[in-house]
């Protein structure tokens, strides 16, 4: 990660952090890296991104590339624009699970893959003022066109990857007050499902506001009030998922991967029957694919980091527990409707409910604390709080976990352990929370 980039691109309070400035310099930029090509940019619904996305346009045009808005749409709409048409490089402006105030920059090259580190390199130079960028002159200022078409396609082609029938299905989503707005609901009702939306009408500063995929409370209620066969709640930007059963239990990231990779290998389209995974997936989940005779590869948190493990491993299904999943075979990122399209086919293939598909995937007790400090990185650098870690991992043994580790994209760590109770998981958490709080990390 560079000065700015973090897992996820660049992500601030926007007019704080990400300012229009930054925008338009980071527009520039790709215009610069791009000379005179196409550049396609998107956006979800929040206040800032309008304000951001034409400064980033206007950013493009100036250094002679041409920039295409295709307005509001799903984050994946924008890397598979850049891998199936002739885009050099897409941006799509969202904080993703972010509070409206935030806002980001993400930047796709023309495989539909966040852009490289040399790439975020070379625009941090500009953003820093190390680079100075000459502006096109009056004959080779590009042009900055309307691209509405471009969400067309991307919903036509994830509609075309599971030509399901949902007829007789209840299905509820939760929008999340974002870009799941313009696709979801749109492309179930195309399949024939009764859909029942949540969350779906954006304000610009309702999104993810106690909704969505990061609070899916509403949508557990709302599933069991209207006997609902499943719900979906998508993300700011609609690139996770995280699903809920007919009994009105989450089914998060892991519970998905567990329930497509059992029926991706049962189809032979699961590469080497292995799947990719974060350090953050659940010991249960683990313990699940080793039973069912399903090898794992561990990654760092970020889809970015599961993607290059499925690339360099030839691996076709990956993702995070937050509801971030890889269909390698179909996009390059993840997809939340992807992600629904595939657990509803396994739905209509098995005739069966997420719950009994997932019965036998027991996941463990886990506890979550955010703490922040003063800086990420020295404090998991502490001696005594290494030292700490250590015991306490050595005595839970091969029944339990620790991990503590830095947020990508804001000042905090992470503290979290998985063991056989609740009281004993949020004791190991308590534990180290109190000595980073002793420590004043």
């Amino acid at each position: 990660m560079g000065q700015y980039f973090g897992t996820d691109g660049v992500r601030g309070k926007a007019n704080v952090v990400l300012t229009v400035d930054m925008a338009f310099q980071i527009g520039q930029a790709l215009g610069a890296i791009y000379p005179k090509s196409k550049i396609v940019v998107g956006m979800d619904t929040r206040l800032s991104s309008g304000m951001l996305k034409y400064a980033v346009c206007a950013g493009i045009a100036a250094s002679s590339a041409h920039a295409y808005d295709v307005g509001v749409v799903p984050t994946p709409t924008i890397a598979y624009l850049c891998s199936k048409e002739d885009f050099i490089a897409g941006v799509m402006i969202s904080a993703s699970h972010n509070p409206y105030y935030d806002n980001g920059i993400k930047i796709f090259n023309h495989q539909g893959l966040k852009i490289d580190d040399q790439i975020e390199a070379l625009i941090e130079k500009v953003l820093n003022k190390e680079t100075h960028l000459i502006l096109a002159n009056d004959t080779e200022i590009g042009k900055i066109d309307a691209y509405p078409q471009g969400l067309d396609h991307y919903i036509r082609y994830i509609s075309s990857i599971y030509p399901i029938d949902l007829s007789g299905l209840n299905i509820a989503i939760d929008a999340a007050n974002g870009s799941a707005c313009v696709s979801a609901k749109m492309v179930l009702e195309s399949m024939h499902a009764n859909v029942l939306s949540m969350h779906d009408n954006p304000n610009g500063i309702n999104i993810n506001n106690h909704c969505g995929s990061t609070h899916p409370g509403d949508l557990q209620k709302f599933v069991i009030k209207h006997q609902c066969d499943v719900g979906l709640a998508f993300d700011g930007d609609a690139d996770r998922l995280i699903a809920v059963d007919e009994q009105g239990n989450l089914i998060d990231g892991d519970k998905t991967i567990y329930i497509c990779a059992l029926n991706m290998m049962k189809h032979k389209q699961l590469n080497q029957d292995t799947v990719v995974t974060t350090v953050m997936a659940n010991l249960g989940l683990y313990k699940a694919l080793q039973d069912a005779g399903i090898k794992t590869e561990q990654t760092q948190v970020g889809d970015k980091y599961v993607y290059d493990r499925m690339l360099l491993k030839n691996l076709s299904l990956g993702g995070e527990q937050s509801g971030h999943i890889i269909f390698k075979e179909y996009l390059s990122t993840g997809d939340g409707l992807l992600t629904a399209l595939s657990l509803l086919s396994i739905m209509v293939e098995e005739k069966k409910g997420l719950a009994e598909l997932s019965k036998d995937l027991i996941i463990y007790p886990q506890t979550l604390i955010n703490v922040h400090v003063t800086n990420k990185h020295t404090a998991l650098e502490n001696p005594i709080l290494c030292e700490h870690i250590a015991l306490l991992q050595k005595a839970l043994g091969t029944e339990g976990r620790i991990l503590v580790r830095p947020s990508g994209t804001e000042p905090l760590v992470r503290v979290m352990a998985e063991a056989s109770t609740q009281d004993q998981c949020d004791d190991l958490v308590s534990q180290i929370v109190t000595v980073i709080e002793r420590e004043h990390l």
